[in-house]
């Protein structure tokens, strides 16, 4: 499978609740935090919630 580095790049001050939780289950919670994950579809979907607060890369 597809490994993905996904980086926090903005505040989660503000946003829902489901966002938030969001972050904390991907393992983020400050700016400029980074974590990698193998991009299983429940990933991708949690990623997908938070599409604007993250930055995704491919790793190869």
């Amino acid at each position: 499978m597809k490994k993905i580095l996904v980086k926090q790049i903005k505040s989660s001050i503000k946003k829902s609740k489901n966002q938030k939780l969001t972050l904390e289950a991907l393992g983020l919670g400050k700016i400029n935090k980074e974590v990698e994950h193998t991009a299983t579809p429940q990933i991708v979907g949690m990623v997908n919630t938070v599409k604007h607060i993250v930055n995704v890369q491919e790793i190869k």
